[in-house]
């Protein structure tokens, strides 16, 4: 990648002296008038090809593209509405690529049939109303079900309520680090607010401690979600705009200073059961074999890795904005009651300080 980063910062290099040379050639006063500037049929024919040409390039560069870059693409959703926003998705980019190809085709095929020829006079339309309206109706046709399509699925993500029981979480973003709290036996947050942060009471979140909701809550650093239950996402940032994202369940939630945004899912595949599906025990593989030969050269974090759930920051909020991620596993109801059983409540960890 470095070596190719080389060679295109060269090639623009000298591509950028060649022009430079010609606007001097250009601004020089010369003795006699020169057509040396003006394009003739055979110039015309070369551009003509070169179009054709770069067509052929772009059409490459976006097959290498695919195929190289697939697995930045979104991962496989563990979430209920996952397959919504994918099929969307999917048929956005090909209603995409075939408009691309067709008007790039279109573009590049004039660009030659209707080249410059000494003594030929171009032909235009000076207005077609049919032409106008053909091509005008049908991107409204096509945006306008995009669009509605997009609202029908959006309505039905967005149904943040609390009709289904849903488990109630707190996401608290901070730079650089994510918080999450739980209602407790109650199910049910207590009131909080930045200005109440002690940390010499290790109360981190500001919970108000006069609210007897927030006795029970529970708070960590580790996010356990249950699976098939849903979960509504409180989220809230202290200081600066971030960006609440989870790739696999299809889930991104601005945390804006101030005030409280929400998010919902019902998580569809556990940890223990993403970790068995064959593309990522794949991955797993040739991710540690990699790792495994830096560590034979002695490089840092080459530890073995496995895969897990993770939440990242979408928003850049700072320097080590990278690194502000926190793990998220998904289990069993059974095993989440368990887990979050374990887990001191805000009382106890106030009490205890």
């Amino acid at each position: 990648m470095t070596a190719v980063l080389t060679i295109s910062v060269l090639v623009l290099v000298a591509i950028a002296i060649w022009q430079m040379t010609k606007i001097f050639e250009l601004s020089q006063v010369k003795a006699k008038t020169s057509n040396s500037e003006v394009a003739n049929n055979e110039d015309n024919k070369n551009n003509g090809y070169l179009m054709f040409a770069f067509l052929v390039f772009i059409y490459l560069l976006t097959i290498f593209s695919f195929w190289k870059y697939s697995k930045f693409i979104l991962p496989e959703a563990a979430s209920a509405h996952g397959g919504q926003y994918d099929t969307l998705m999917l048929w956005s980019f090909v209603i995409i690529f075939i408009v691309q190809i067709i008007t790039q085709a279109l573009l590049h095929y004039f660009a030659f049939k209707y080249r410059g020829k000494e003594g030929q006079k171009a032909l235009f339309y000076a207005d077609n109303d049919r032409l106008e309206f053909i091509w005008t109706i049908i991107p409204v046709i096509v945006l306008a079900g995009l669009i509605l399509w997009g609202l029908y699925t959006w309505t039905n993500i967005m149904d943040v309520n609390e009709e289904d029981d849903p488990l109630i979480v707190e996401l608290y973003a901070q730079q650089f680090n994510w918080t999450a709290r739980y209602g407790g036996d109650d199910n049910v947050l207590g009131d909080a607010n930045v200005r109440m942060i002690d940390i010499n009471k290790a109360n981190i979140l500001g919970v108000d401690e006069s609210d007897p909701n927030g006795a029970d809550d529970i708070i960590v650093k580790e996010l356990h979600l249950p699976k098939g239950r849903k979960v509504n996402f409180k989220i809230r940032s202290q200081d600066v705009l971030h960006s609440a994202y989870m790739p696999h369940f299809r889930a991104q939630m601005n945390c804006v200073p101030g005030m409280i945004t929400e998010f919902s899912f019902t998580p569809t595949v556990t940890t223990a059961e993403m970790r068995q599906r064959p593309e990522i025990i794949e991955k797993v593989q040739r991710t540690n074999a990699i790792r495994a030969e830096r560590a034979a050269m002695g490089e840092p974090n080459s530890d073995p890795w496995e895969f897990d759930y993770v939440l990242l920051c979408n928003k850049i909020c700072g320097k080590s904005h990278y690194n502000m991620q926190m793990k998220i596993i998904v289990e069993s109801e059974e095993d989440f009651n368990q887990w979050l059983s374990e887990q001191p409540t805000f009382a106890e960890t106030v009490a205890g300080k």
